[in-house]
């Protein structure tokens, strides 16, 4: 099978390249083969194939990687099931979060990283979903609490996980604030943010408005700053996806744990977990309309370099999605 293979840690061009590849193993006990039909680009992705930050290589592999094939967001058929598989059999079409391997035409997963794929989505659509939509629901619903009447900033809106973490904000009644660059107000205003900021003429740390909620998604402002435009019981949920070259997220979430216990604001650290149940969330969120995908572009298998290009040097506006066939 036609596979993205990584050769080493850098620039996604330099060391990505379409090659032919064994098809994964027949599925055993509770595993799925899947005929992966679309996968989609994440933090993650960009981490593990340039080696940034570099604490990320102490599970990857100091020199070189473990793992080959990336891509961990998928959307496809099932092929084949394991004896114990009990939800899917084969010609379903699903969706999910799986380790790794989702850049390539076949994957093999356990049936608990899948759910039925979202009606009313297209592959690509759904392939758009897990990771960044399960982060934002998350982030909204279940560290955030947002609830009818809160207001939420969120900082990093025109993102993957931005723009969904906008629309959920909204689903759940709350008035919202979008944190963006110039080009992406209009976009965010659309996907029905109240009002919008854009960080390259105002620094929202710096205002005199307090919000119930937080998501700081960008990671650009140190935890005292986020904290002074933070009510004094609000909750600030911060990303684990950005940070320094070296360590990451890691002092950042060192300082809100060590501030947490001694302040009357809750400062949450969100380490997104994908499950089944957050899967059907999300699927229904979407075929409900709640939630749309919002894809700046499509790639092809053999694109997928440039497609991690562009998410980690261009800023790219909501979900980069691979087309595999």
């Amino acid at each position: 099978m036609k596979a993205i293979v990584q050769r080493g840690y850098g620039s996604p061009v330099s060391v990505l390249r379409l090659a032919e590849v064994d098809r994964p193993q027949e599925p055993t006990g509770d595993e799925v083969l899947i005929r992966v039909h679309a996968a989609s680009v994440n933090f993650g992705d960009w981490a593990f194939v340039t080696g940034e930050p570099g604490i990320i290589r102490l599970a990857a592999g100091l020199r070189t990687p473990r793992v080959t094939v990336r891509g961990r967001d998928v959307a496809g058929t099932v092929e084949r099931v394991g004896p114990r598989v009990t939800r899917f059999r084969a010609g379903d079409e699903v969706y999910g979060e799986i380790g790794t391997g989702s850049f390539a035409e076949y994957a093999v997963t356990p049936e608990s990283t899948l759910a039925a794929k979202p009606r009313t989505l297209t592959f690509a659509q759904a392939a758009a979903l897990p990771i960044a939509a399960g982060t934002a629901l998350q982030a909204v619903r279940d560290s955030g609490g947002v609830t009818p009447g809160r207001s939420v900033l969120v900082n990093g809106a025109s993102g993957g996980v931005g723009t969904y973490a906008v629309q959920f904000a909204k689903a759940f009644g709350a008035e919202v604030t979008g944190v963006c660059s110039s080009r992406n107000l209009e976009q965010l205003r659309a996907l029905g943010a109240d009002h919008v900021i854009d960080y390259t003429a105002e620094d929202f740390t710096r205002g005199s408005r307090r919000y119930d909620v937080i998501i700081d998604l960008a990671g650009s402002h140190p935890l005292k700053a986020l904290r002074r435009v933070l009510e004094p019981r609000g909750t600030l949920v911060l990303s684990t996806g950005q940070g320094g070259r070296r360590l990451g997220p890691i002092p950042a979430m060192a300082a809100a744990g060590l501030t947490s216990p001694f302040v009357s604001q809750r400062l949450r650290i969100l380490a997104s977990t994908t499950t089944p149940e957050r899967l059907d969330d999300l699927a229904r969120f979407a075929d409900e309309g709640r939630v749309v995908p919002v894809i700046e572009r499509s790639y092809g298998l053999d694109e997928v370099p440039e497609a991690l290009r562009h998410f980690g040097e261009d800023h790219a506006r909501g979900k980069l999605v691979v087309d595999v066939g």
